[in-house]
């Protein structure tokens, strides 16, 4: 059975960029739906019990059919914000750090760059979705996901997304996406992203 993470801090720890409210009702409300469906969608499926999330997102042919569009949604929303939350600090901002920062200045040009990719793919999402900076066979790349699409899905590793939902800006920003998406740097982990990133690589190794 999956459970709501805690998150790493208060609701009110990202203000003002994105305000406490909001975090309440995103973490406890929308987080815990996904959570909430995806556990009983999977009591249909007892044979998957063992099975990491990771491990189903990479390859939903092993769902069965009746739950599959279930698992897919509420999975990948489950494991997008988890993601989410964690990449997410007080003191977040700034730019990244340790050999990611030379990756992303290899990859993109400059982080400046880069930041303006991720930004473009956050805004140019239809309706609702993420924007990610992924490892794709090695590479890092900028793309993005409809609905609670996990880049997992694509063979795709995530490193760091932005929840681009009007649940997850609407209360302080309402239609101003632009904005919210601005105001979100202030508040990215780059701590976290260049362990994750750093994890990711180990695990690769290893493989």
């Amino acid at each position: 059975m999956y459970r709501l993470p805690d998150l790493p801090y208060g609701y009110d720890a990202l203000e003002p960029h994105i305000d406490a409210r909001t975090m309440e009702i995103h973490h406890s409300k929308h987080h815990r739906g996904y959570v909430d469906n995806l556990n009983q969608a999977l009591e249909k499926a007892p044979e998957l019990e063992d099975r990491k999330l990771e491990e189903l997102l990479r390859d939903l042919t092993v769902v069965p059919d009746e739950i599959r569009t279930a698992v897919r949604n509420n999975g990948g929303g489950h494991s997008n914000h988890s993601l989410f939350w964690q990449s997410m600090s007080s003191q977040g901002g700034g730019d990244p750090e340790d050999r990611l920062a030379e990756e992303i200045d290899d990859e993109f040009g400059t982080f400046d760059s880069f930041r303006q990719r991720l930004t473009d793919a956050a805004m140019s999402r239809y309706g609702s979705g993420w924007a990610w900076l992924v490892l794709d066979n090695g590479d890092r790349a900028v793309t993005s996901t409809a609905n609670q699409d996990s880049p997992l899905m694509e063979g795709k590793i995530p490193l760091l997304g932005i929840d681009v939902w009007e649940h997850a800006y609407y209360l302080e920003y309402q239609n101003r996406r632009a904005d919210y998406v601005d105001a979100w740097w202030n508040v990215v982990s780059w701590s976290t992203v260049a362990e994750r990133y750093e994890s990711v690589r180990a695990q690769s190794k290893a493989a």
